[in-house]
């Protein structure tokens, strides 16, 4: 059975209109780049959705896509399971495309799913975010960024506000600070995390949906300077 994405469970016009209140700024951006659509990517286990993202790494969108469907092929169309994985040799995965240090940390995945480390999707679910960061960051090639993702496009979290993202940087840059759409990005104009951190204080308990937006603002900009008409010499 194929997966479909399906909606968030929180209320996001109800955060849209909160946030908007809170912060005139970004209630802005909220206007101008229209109504919250993301939609949750469907998730079988936490096994999965973190193999996943283990073979996407330092990847193109094409490349890992390739990787990760050859991966899949292992499986003989079924599920991916930590016990399967650790049956597969290191031949097989090598051809599939994965460096040696991506075979290690899905190796590394699998023995800490059977071991309990990473945990049920079912008591992820009931887990606090801090709580899943702490368990899963505990396999190898696994770092909060990537977690903060799966809490925010897999689980559904509303309140995750990963500063470490470029993408959330650069949009807080192009909403609060000094960027303007087309400019060449400088590492002065990219904020830290503590500045980040004060200003989303305002953003509680919605900073999911702030992130978002802060994409959208990036999105927003690269459309405005591909809108912007190209000069000619005259001949």
């Amino acid at each position: 059975m194929t997966l479909r994405p399906r909606h968030v469970r929180y209320d996001s016009d109800l955060a849209c209109t909160a946030l908007a209140a809170k912060d005139r700024k970004l209630g802005q951006l909220i206007e101008r780049a229209g109504p919250f659509t993301l939609r949750l990517q469907p998730t079988e286990s936490p096994f999965e959705a973190l193999l996943e993202s283990i073979v996407h790494q330092q990847l193109n969108g094409r490349a890992a896509k390739t990787i990760h469907d050859r991966v899949l092929a292992l499986f003989q169309e079924n599920a991916p399971t930590p016990e399967t994985l650790l049956r597969l040799p290191e031949e097989r995965l090598r051809a599939a495309g994965l460096s040696a240090g991506k075979q290690a940390a899905l190796r590394d995945l699998a023995e800490k799913t059977i071991s309990g480390i990473v945990p049920a999707l079912s008591t992820l679910r009931r887990t606090t975010d801090e709580d899943v960061i702490a368990h899963l960051t505990q396999v190898r090639g696994i770092g909060i960024w990537t977690v903060e993702m799966l809490l925010i496009f897999r689980l559904g979290r509303p309140n995750v506000l990963p500063v470490g993202d470029y993408g959330v940087r650069k949009g807080f840059a192009l909403t609060f600070g000094t960027l303007h759409p087309g400019e060449r990005v400088q590492a002065e104009n990219l904020p830290d995390a503590a500045t980040i951190r004060r200003r989303a204080a305002r953003w509680q308990p919605w900073c999911s949906v702030a992130s978002w937006y802060l994409w959208r603002a990036c999105d927003l900009a690269a459309e405005q300077k591909d809108s912007k008409p190209v000069s000619r010499r005259k001949q």
